[in-house]
């Protein structure tokens, strides 16, 4: 409902603008005209007219105004009244003006359905000159948590890699423990695509802490193994005796963080959307690096073993003399 006010014609019967919306603010909005306290309940009187004198445009122009001398005037006499087709709100954002088309996704990742809204919109809509789409919301959220992952995770391989080094001091050993992110990721990945989830921001999160895991995992091994390589022991056999004697600490930690996350897979409440597809890619990795670990790495470490200064048999003949 717009009412377009004539100052022209309020000027001729000596009213002001003021008095106008005064009418207008009091007939069909209501003003406050005092307050109604029940204990410690506060209620606001507000005063206007009947429903019968404000309930259609044709009745809204006959409402009456008060001149500067005392008579009586239709509102429409003083004022354009039509209803037209607009915004009930003009927004703003940095000086121009904005409107915004929301939207619930459920049951598919949020970024692919912007992505296909987008390529939809840009087939079929044609923005005139100086209007353009910007696409907010948790989408903008979410580009930039992943935008920072971006960074972070190639700053945190790099972080693990340099930390292996400074343990193993070997370049080989350490960029052979590395070898277990990929172990970790393929059930991570596995685990999102059998539950229907899809990679987000807390995924990526839960993939930063299944690496840890596996990394661990692995220096337990290694450090092991590495340790009877040292005291003598033939390759096939150090491998086997390690893998033998850590297979219970390997399994104690993969264990007791998987079933720490198990409630997590069966959240429901507020910030489920948040828990589960970090405890599924936790959950999926764990198993498949823990089987990995095992199996996989004693095989790779014949081939990233550093060389020792003197051959197996070198060092066989050596502590067999030494026993004589």
């Amino acid at each position: 409902l717009t009412i377009d006010i004539d100052r022209r014609a309020i000027a001729r019967y000596g009213i002001n603008v003021a008095d106008v919306h005064q009418i207008i603010e009091t007939a069909i909005g209501g003003s406050e005209v005092s307050q109604l306290y029940e204990g410690e309940r506060r209620y606001a009187i507000q005063l206007r007219y009947p429903e019968n004198f404000r309930n259609s445009v044709d009745v809204i122009r006959e409402t009456m105004l008060r001149t500067a001398d005392n008579a009586m005037i239709p509102l429409e006499s003083v004022a354009s009244i039509k209803v037209i087709d607009s915004p009930p709100m003009v927004n703003r954002e940095t000086g121009k003006r904005r409107v915004v088309v929301g939207a619930n996704v459920a049951g598919r990742d949020l970024g692919g359905f912007v992505a296909e809204v987008q390529q939809q919109v840009e087939a079929k809509v044609k923005l005139p000159e100086g209007y353009y789409f910007s696409w907010g919301g948790q989408f903008e959220n979410m580009q930039r948590a992943m935008g920072t992952l971006m960074v972070i995770v190639p700053l945190t391989i790099a972080a693990i890699y340099f930390l292996l080094f400074l343990m193993f001091n070997s370049a080989r050993l350490a960029a052979l423990i590395i070898t277990v992110l990929p172990f970790a990721s393929i059930g991570g990945v596995f685990g999102l695509a059998l539950t229907g989830e899809y990679l987000s921001v807390p995924a990526s999160v839960g993939f930063i802490a299944l690496w840890g895991i596996a990394v661990l995992n692995g220096v337990v091994l290694i450090t092991y193994v590495r340790k009877l390589r040292e005291d003598g022991l033939p390759l096939n056999e150090a491998l086997r005796q390690g893998c033998s004697q850590r297979f219970r600490p390997v399994m104690m930690t993969a264990t007791v963080a998987l079933l720490g996350l198990v409630p997590f897979l069966f959240a429901t409440g507020p910030g489920s959307e948040v828990q589960r597809p970090l405890a599924i890619v936790v959950i999926g990795g764990l198993i498949t690096s823990t089987l990995l670990t095992l199996v996989v790495l004693p095989v790779l470490y014949r081939w990233f073993e550093p060389p020792f200064a003197e051959t197996d048999e070198e060092r066989h003949r050596r502590l067999v003399n030494a026993d004589i």
